[in-house]
């Protein structure tokens, strides 16, 4: 099933967040966010609550709510290669606020503080249970769903720093969806960020140092993973920086396609 968050001025909504059911063209509202129920595998059709709207009708948000964001640096081979780096033994974790996020087709700021700003498609997913000292072979029982996300980051000032919170914490620097797929299989799937229209980070899911279970075995070790954290799974070889002006697109195989414009910023 694919769930978004969105907003509406139809039906008396007046713009509040809501969660949803995505089916072809329509979202129906549901009761309650997702993950706030201790079952995963639920009918999230028994829970629509109200009429439904046309999806070209309403605004997509960020399918998540998170608390944290835990990102993965580095996770793919040749992406360490291309800035003289090497490959992690264990993933190289980071945080971003949650006040980087954005949704689908919001803009991105470009800071004026920073001469380089890049993209970084990356797979991203949504914690739907609790957890702590999570065994990799069960990742799939706390998993609410997967998604798309843009890792943008300031390259020149993450180089800069000793370590990474400023380059990749500037508001709007983590564009997440369109929707958060509760079916998706990761395993063997196309990831590409495009620049107006121009390939340029193209990879594999197979290509991950870290596997998806791996990771949040990982993290969970010395975290607790909550009901709507993001995670992000790393992002391949191929960043380059964007301007003001230009389009980002995160195309993951079966998973849909998100788009962000980038605008000036101060």
């Amino acid at each position: 099933m694919r769930l978004v968050r969105f907003t509406a001025e139809e039906n008396g909504r007046n713009g509040e967040p809501i969660w949803g059911l995505l089916l072809e063209r329509f979202v129906y509202p549901l009761a309650r966010a997702p993950y706030d129920s201790p079952r995963l595998d639920r009918d999230f059709a028994s829970e629509i609550a109200g009429t439904p709207f046309l999806l070209d009708k309403v605004k997509l948000l960020a399918p998540c709510e998170p608390r944290k964001i835990i990102c993965v640096g580095r996770n793919y081979a040749e992406h360490a290669a291309e800035f003289g780096n090497e490959v992690p033994e264990e993933p190289a974790i980071f945080l971003k606020s949650p006040t980087t996020l954005v949704g689908p087709d919001e803009p991105v700021i470009r800071p004026s503080v920073s001469e380089r700003v890049d993209h970084e498609g990356e797979l991203a997913l949504v914690i739907g249970k609790r957890c702590r000292f999570l065994h990799a072979q069960d990742a799939h029982n706390i998993i609410l769903g997967y998604t798309c996300a843009n890792d943008v980051t300031a390259r020149d000032l993450q180089r800069k720093d000793v370590q990474w919170t400023r380059g990749k914490n500037f508001d709007t620097f983590c564009p997440v969806g369109p929707w958060l797929d509760t079916a998706y299989d990761p395993t063997n799937k196309a990831v590409r960020c495009l620049v107006n229209g121009d390939v340029k980070q193209e990879s594999n899911t197979e290509l991950m140092i870290h596997t998806v279970g791996a990771i949040l075995a990982y993290v969970s070790n010395f975290m607790t993973l909550e009901p709507g954290d993001l995670v992000l799974t790393g992002t391949p070889s191929g960043v380059s920086a964007v301007q003001p002006g230009d389009v980002m697109t995160v195309e993951i195989e079966g998973l849909g396609v998100l788009s962000n414009p980038v605008i000036a910023g101060v």
